[in-house]
């Protein structure tokens, strides 16, 4: 039997990364114009003028990296019988009773639910970033619509920023997680406590293929 087991390949590894990093820009850019206490980040990008410029080049970069993870992905996080029952004994993982968990797929109804939120908010942004992207849409679009996409990126901005800090304390939170996108790989024993479904099938131990 393999020690190791591939996760992820070299350029959704890179993808991730790539989206990790625009992701952070986009999300300082966007806090320095969003409020004055703020303002101070704008330091980070060379001052407001260039804050302004930047902050919808970068959101438009992390919808792209985004799009590429979703077309690879999409099929593996949607949802099935089997996360029903993941959900219902959700209260057992927070608790750390992983023992009691019914048996997960490639990815667990946790990390498919940060999936789909993720997949939800980043095309609001889009949308909503255009309606007011000075440079190029703002002209033509209304200012009572202008004004509600604000209030919709916003929400938009913060919805996915908490998800995000969910998805980098679960990460650290279950050992053995990180390597799968640093390294691509991870250990049998990981994937089979974490994610058995998905372990019998690369290994083809059993019969059940899903």
């Amino acid at each position: 039997m393999k020690r190791y087991l591939q996760r992820y390949g070299s350029m959704m590894r890179f993808n991730h990364w790539i989206m990790v990093l625009l992701f952070g820009l986009a999300g300082f850019s966007g806090l320095a114009l969003f409020h004055p206490s703020l303002f101070f980040l704008d330091n980070l990008f060379g001052g407001p003028q260039w804050t302004r410029i930047l902050h919808p080049y970068l959101g438009v970069g992390v919808f792209i990296a985004f799009l590429f993870m979703f077309f690879a992905l999409a099929r593996a996080n949607l949802f099935n019988r089997n996360d029903v029952e993941w959900m219902k004994k959700s209260g057992d993982m927070l608790a750390g009773r992983k023992a009691n968990m019914p048996p997960a797929g490639r990815f667990n109804a946790g990390q498919k639910g940060v999936f789909w939120v993720m997949a939800i908010c980043m095309l609001l942004l889009l949308v909503t970033g255009v309606l007011f992207w000075q440079q190029w849409f703002a002209n033509s679009v209304p200012i009572p619509l202008q004004r509600v996409a604000l209030v919709v990126h916003a929400l938009s901005a913060f919805a996915i920023s908490l998800v995000v800090v969910m998805h980098i304390y679960a990460a650290l939170w279950v050992k053995g997680t990180v390597r799968a996108m640093t390294q691509g790989t991870v250990s049998a024993g990981w994937a089979k406590q974490n994610h058995y479904l998905w372990y019998k099938k690369v290994t083809g131990e059993g019969a059940d293929k899903r």
